[in-house]
């Protein structure tokens, strides 16, 4: 019989659609494109109010070789699962062909870098993600003056400019009937984003999620059509819009606590990283976090119910920085012996211990340990006639359990030792994180 506590966490069949992605828990976010030139991230043209005309020679210089099948397999030995690229940011330089435009990678290079990477991804086995902008700062419909996020939205020559917003929406769902008619199966598509002045009337929500979802009816779709990376939207609430999407999409921060409806029933989430300060390629941003804070972020999600999705920016010449492949080399290594605590799993519901965090999966709880204890390491929340046996992911070994005259009511709690004397403290196998197999009676 399985136990409530290593049965998945039941979620409302409206989310059945993001059952095989909420399982892959980990994927690879790639933002790349014509800003990988000016080398500043990829908001550059809005924060430092570059007009078109002198984003051109960024454009013009972007001529990358990227080699694809080596980011998939950079993703792969990471333990990724699932990859989403750029397709089209906000500067509206488009990485795919469109018969709607000329300022795309297709028209300028003759490359479909779109469909250059889904063959190399697909090849991996990895699961498949494009990211399309509801922003366009380089068409001419768009809103200028203004706007919040527009580069001429204080520049005066524009002060007169009239957006057309009819012409863009159709602009814009044109654009994703491409990406969704012409690519093949896609896993997940993550639209970006909502803000005042520009949210679901004017991206014609309704019509773009009718079409969407008749094109790529297994398609995960993020909550962006009316949120953003701060505003979950209508999915939390009794009344979701149909374009509410399947997930929220928290940015740049792991929510305190498992992300629920009005009623407490859990929501797909998805948290989004990067792996230094900035998601397009900056040059001079070496500020990377650590494998071992990452494992840890990781391992924060799941046991949250959350997938983690976590952004590489290739260079120019659509190179993945060496900073980045060394982070997700490590995390690599940890999740070669690890992974079955990550894929398939989620909140165990014994609430978090003082060394590290439960997960649940497989008809098993999972320990992470990422503070070695002085004396045995007292299993919180379990006693022990509730425990089968108690193995190390890493290699199958087992650890005893054991008693403590150190430890108030040691008989009845669930204890392990790393070590032959229980009340002696031992470094941890794995001292990032020491992932213990637990199976209950």
């Amino acid at each position: 019989m399985t136990s409530s506590l290593t049965a998945p966490v039941p979620v409302d069949p409206r989310f059945d659609r993001s059952a095989r992605w909420r399982a892959d828990r980990f994927g690879m976010f790639i933002h790349w494109g014509a800003y990988a030139v000016p080398a500043r991230g990829e908001w550059v043209r809005s924060y430092e109010r570059i007009g078109l005309d002198d984003y051109r020679p960024a454009v013009e210089a972007f001529r990358p070789d990227p080699d694809f099948d080596a980011w998939a397999a950079t993703a792969a030995a990471a333990g990724m699962k699932y990859a989403v690229l750029t397709a089209k940011h906000h500067d509206g330089y488009a990485l795919f062909d469109s018969e709607l435009s000329d300022y795309t990678t297709a028209a300028v290079l003759g490359r479909d870098l779109v469909s250059e990477f889904l063959a190399a991804f697909r090849a991996r086995g990895i699961r498949l993600g494009l990211y399309f902008s509801l922003l366009d700062w380089a068409r001419p419909d768009y809103p200028h003056f203004g706007d919040l996020h527009h580069p001429m939205r204080d520049a005066e020559e524009f002060r007169d400019h009239a957006p057309d917003l009819a012409s863009y929406r159709e602009f814009l769902h044109g654009q994703v009937r491409e990406i969704c008619s012409n690519y093949g199966k896609l896993d997940v598509l993550w639209f970006d984003f909502s803000y005042p002045g520009m949210g679901p009337q004017e991206w014609g929500a309704a019509e773009l999620m009718s079409m969407v979802r008749e094109l790529q009816p297994d398609a995960v779709l993020d909550n962006r059509l009316e949120g953003s990376g701060s505003d979950h939207g209508s999915l939390l609430t009794d009344a979701p819009t149909p374009w509410s999407g399947d997930f929220t999409s928290p940015e740049q921060v792991i929510p305190a606590a498992p992300i629920v409806d009005i009623h407490g029933s859990p929501v797909p989430w998805e948290s989004c990283l990067t792996l230094n300060n900035h998601w397009g390629y900056c040059r001079s941003d070496t500020d990377w976090k650590s494998a071992p804070m990452l494992i840890h972020r990781l391992v924060e999600c799941v046991s949250k119910g959350g997938n983690l999705l976590l952004n590489v920016g290739p260079d120019a010449r659509g190179a993945i920085p060496v900073g980045s492949r060394r982070i997700l080399a490590r995390i690599g290594e940890w999740m070669e012996v690890n992974s079955a605590s990550i894929r398939g799993c989620g909140p165990a519901g014994l609430g978090k211990p003082d060394w590290g965090w439960w997960t649940a999966g497989h008809q098993k709880l999972y320990a992470h340990v990422m503070e070695p204890p002085i004396g045995p390491l007292l299993l919180d929340g379990l006693d022990r006639d509730q425990v089968a046996s108690v193995h190390l992911l890493a290699d199958g070994s087992e650890l005893p359990l054991v008693d403590s005259w150190t430890v108030v009511g040691g008989r009845s709690r669930a204890m392990v030792s790393f070590g032959p004397q229980p009340e002696w403290s031992y470094p941890l196998p794995d001292p990032i994180d020491t992932v213990l197999e637990v199976r209950l009676r």
